[in-house]
């Protein structure tokens, strides 16, 4: 293990484990793939959460004003993209 990483102790039901376990082995990933899979899915999970939490926030903004956001971004990344 790297000295990047952190060991967790995590509890998930039977039903759970050999799900995944199963899932894994019909892939033909080892045992040691249990932890990249799992930092993956929470990876994406954090990600899902994110995103849903900025749609809430933007979901009283009328289309025109999102829109206008669009464009702003847009032009701010040509404009970065142009003096790099």
């Amino acid at each position: 293990m790297s000295d990047n990483t952190t060991r967790w102790t995590v509890s998930v039901s039977k039903e759970t484990d050999i799900a995944v376990r199963s899932f894994l082995a019909k892939r033909g990933m080892k045992k040691g793939d249990l932890s990249k899979f799992i930092e993956e899915a929470v990876k994406w999970r954090v990600l899902e959460q994110v995103a849903a939490e900025a749609r809430a926030q933007f979901q009283d903004m009328d289309s025109a004003a999102i829109e206008d956001l669009e464009a702003e971004a847009e032009a701010v990344t040509a404009t970065r993209a142009t003096h790099r």
